[in-house]
C-alpha cells in the first residue's frame, strides 16, 4: 500500500508539472500572438470597443497605438514594428502599398468619416448656427488636429474654406497632435470650441459634456478611410482575422454606432 500511494503521489506531482509547463507554454504562445494595431484617433472609442469584443471573442490579445495617420505612416516606413494600420486617410495605406509595404490585396477601405463643431455645456455657444459661430469675438481659440499630418485637421480646414470663415479665424486656430488631442482642448476648456471627429462627439463621455453640429458632408473632400496589413508583420494570420472580425455585423454595428459611414 506504501508503495501503491507513493506511485500516485509520484504520478500527481508529474501531473501537476505537466499541466504547469502546458500552461506556460499556452500563455508565451499567447503573447507571441499579441496583435499590434496603428489606428487613428478618431477611432479612438470604437476602436477600443471592437478590441475588447475582439478580444473576449477570440481570447487574443491586442496591443493599440492611437495617434494621427501621418504619424503612423512615417513610423511604418521607417521600420514601426505594426500588424496593421488604420488610417482616418486611405492615401497613406495606398502609398505604403505603392511602396511593397503591405500585404498584396490587404488594403480595406473599412468607412468614411464625418466632422461636427463641438463645444461643452459651459460654454453657452450656440453651434447650431454653424461656421458663423466661430467668427464671433468672443471666440478666443478654435481647436483643430494639425492639418500637416492628421486628415482631420485637414478636412477642417477645407471646411472653413469652403464656408469662407478660414481668413477671419485662422489667427485663433490652436493645433492639436490629433483629433483626439484636439478633442481634449476644448473638454478642457483650454479652447473655446473647435472641430473633431463625429465618432468622437458620439462617444458617452463627450455627449455628456457637450453639443455638437454636423458639418455638411459636401464642405470638404471625403474622410475615406483605409486599413492594411503590413508585410513585416509576423502575425499576419492574427491580423487577417481582426479584419474578418471587423467586416461582421458586430464589428459593423459598432462603427455605425460612432457615426461612420460604412463601404458598399
Amino acid at each position: 500500500m506504501n508503495t501503491l500511494h507513493m506511485l500516485k503521489s509520484v504520478a500527481s506531482c508529474v501531473l501537476l508539472v505537466v499541466l504547469f509547463v502546458f500552461s506556460l507554454v499556452a500563455r508565451t504562445a499567447a503573447a507571441n500572438e499579441e496583435l499590434t494595431i496603428a489606428a487613428a484617433s478618431d477611432l479612438n472609442f470604437a476602436m477600443k470597443e471592437l478590441v475588447a469584443e475582439y478580444e473576449k471573442t477570440t481570447g487574443h490579445h491586442v496591443k493599440l497605438s492611437l495617434g494621427s495617420s501621418g504619424n503612423f505612416f512615417s513610423q511604418i516606413r521607417n521600420g514601426a514594428p505594426f500588424d496593421l494600420y488604420f488610417s482616418a486617410d486611405i492615401g497613406y495605406p495606398r502609398k505604403l502599398e505603392e511602396a511593397g509595404l503591405t500585404v498584396p490585396g490587404s488594403l480595406y477601405r473599412y468607412a468614411v468619416g464625418r466632422i461636427v463643431i463641438w463645444t461643452g455645456n459651459e460654454s453657452r455657444i450656440e453651434v447650431a448656427k454653424g461656421f458663423d459661430v466661430l467668427a464671433e469675438s468672443r471666440i478666443k481659440k478654435i481647436a483643430i488636429a494639425n492639418p500637416k499630418h492628421a486628415p482631420y485637421g485637414r478636412a477642417a480646414v477645407a471646411a472653413m474654406e469652403h464656408f469662407k470663415v478660414y481668413d477671419r479665424v485662422k489667427d485663433r486656430l490652436v493645433l492639436g497632435e490629433n483629433i483626439s488631442q484636439a478633442a481634449q482642448f476644448i473638454e478642457s476648456g483650454a479652447c473655446d470650441i473647435g472641430i473633431i471627429a463625429l465618432s468622437l462627439a458620439l462617444a458617452p463621455t463627450m455627449t455628456a459634456r457637450g453639443t455638437y453640429w454636423e458639418i455638411p458632408a459636401d464642405a470638404h473632400p471625403p474622410l475615406e478611410q483605409g486599413a492594411v496589413m503590413l508585410k513585416s508583420s509576423t502575425h499576419q494570420e492574427a491580423a487577417k482575422r481582426f479584419i474578418e472580425f471587423m467586416k461582421r455585423s458586430g464589428g459593423q454595428e459598432i462603427m455605425k454606432r460612432y457615426g461612420f459611414t460604412l463601404p458598399n
